[in-house]
């Protein structure tokens, strides 16, 4: 298959971030299908409805202490009669978790577990730290128990719906699903979710420098080859971020085999993520195979590293186009392809927090373009700085525990404060 080749045109002007990625997320329409899911396979999946709760959580007043379900004002009138030192009352009954007590009788308290019902006239719950038991001629059973401590109302007491109340929304549509929230779906009793369904990813790579580690040892590479490590790290982002993968390899640096690749992937997936040959060098290829089979809405952004950024359109798939160098790969996909993959499946809050940090190094010289630096927290609660911030050293990525969002033409020194992104807001 022969293209024409466009002739070359004036570079575009660079893209703000800010901007791209609003014009990427408008083009993000939330996957319409959906699929029921067991609770305990649903963690990182995103709710399709909101779930709510048809019962209170907890169902009665309880117990979060071991100890004695108490009247303060028997307890009151057992200190005041014994000095204030201690006040002794007979046990009347037993509560385990799970089962029901019988109303407190006057005078007396209940011996009662976490979790156990509060009997019916107690008001206090003392934990058997603060009480010795004893034993009296007049105690019923034989048992009975002296209170070291006056107890306040409603002390140690779990209050029924203090964690859910019944008809409300405990988790909302669109929320990606955390084990804790798990937990919450189950403690409502939900052991089905519904969710939006996995988007599908055809991922493939670009060069013919690009060779798969097994396929050659060290030894034996050809000068000029390097092992495809873009691959694996996009695969495992794209598996973090509840994606179903197509792995189709790598494809040769030719416009025929890119378009061929290009088409027979948008037959069956929602995206199609290239890393390579985004760029505006002659072997570069994605985007006229793209703009030939459908459109490219933008590419070029205003950032470092990861200037090369292509999306747009094949058939009824997107295409994003990321670049070649390692941790420009890297930073694109976290930055923009991440939260366009979020807002995919009906994820409304896809930006990632910033915290406020000191830097304890001295930055080089400030950079025209929007700069993400790999750095480290350290002991001291600052920001240590990776020596090379080459977009080619991907030792950076791994070394660091997050970037600092640098804005264009700011030089950071030492003691500034700057605006780290942990990767732990990145890569989950």
């Amino acid at each position: 298959m022969t293209l024409p080749v466009a002739p070359h045109a004036p570079r575009p002007a660079l893209l703000a971030l800010d901007e791209a990625l609003s014009r990427l997320l408008a083009l993000a329409v939330p996957l319409a299908d959906t699929e029921s899911v067991c609770t305990f396979e649903a963690d990182g999946r995103v709710l399709a409805q909101d779930l709510i709760s048809a019962l209170q959580v907890p169902p009665q007043d309880n117990s979060s202490m071991d100890g004695y379900a108490v009247r303060c004002l028997d307890v009151a009138q057992a200190l005041q009669a014994n000095g204030a030192a201690a006040g002794t009352l007979p046990v009347s009954q037993r509560i385990a978790a799970g089962s029901t007590g019988e109303a407190l009788t006057l005078k007396s308290v209940a011996r009662i577990f976490t979790g156990a019902p509060i009997p019916l006239g107690a008001d206090a719950v003392v934990m058997q730290e603060d009480c010795v038991p004893v034993t009296t001629a007049g105690a019923g059973d034989g048992h009975a128990v002296r209170i070291k401590t006056m107890p306040t109302p409603g002390q140690w007491i779990r209050r029924a719906g203090e964690d859910v109340r019944q008809g409300a929304v405990v988790l909302s549509k669109g929320e990606r699903l955390t084990p804790a929230a798990l937990g919450l779906a189950a403690s409502i009793g939900l052991n089905v979710l519904q969710v939006t369904r996995r988007p599908r990813v055809a991922l493939f790579s670009t060069g013919d420098e690009l060779v798969m580690p097994g396929d050659v040892p060290p030894e034996q590479m050809k000068p000029g080859a390097i092992y495809n490590s873009n691959r694996f790290f996009l695969r495992a982002l794209l598996l973090r971020l509840g994606c179903e993968v197509s792995d189709l390899g790598i494809v040769p640096d030719r416009l025929e085999a890119t378009v061929a690749a290009l088409q027979s992937a948008a037959q069956s997936h929602d995206l199609i993520l290239s890393s390579g040959g985004v760029s505006v060098g002659e072997e570069d290829h994605i985007k006229p195979a793209v703009q030939a089979l459908g459109a490219l809405d933008l590419w070029q952004i205003a950032i470092k590293p990861g200037k090369p950024f292509a999306h747009g359109r094949v058939n009824d798939a997107h295409f994003i186009g990321l670049p070649g160098n390692p941790v420009s790969s890297f930073v694109t996909f976290l930055l923009l392809v991440r939260p366009f993959l979020l807002r995919l499946q009906g994820v409304p809050l896809v930006i990632p927090v910033s915290i406020a940090l000191k830097a304890h190094f001295t930055g080089a010289r400030a950079d025209k373009r929007r700069e993400f630096l790999r750095v480290r927290r350290n002991a001291a609660g600052g920001l240590d700085l990776f020596g090379n911030q080459s977009s080619g050293v991907l030792t950076s990525a791994v070394w660091g525990d997050g970037l600092v969002d640098n804005p264009p033409g700011k030089t950071i020194a030492f003691g500034d404060e700057v605006r780290f992104i942990p990767f732990s807001e990145l890569l989950g």
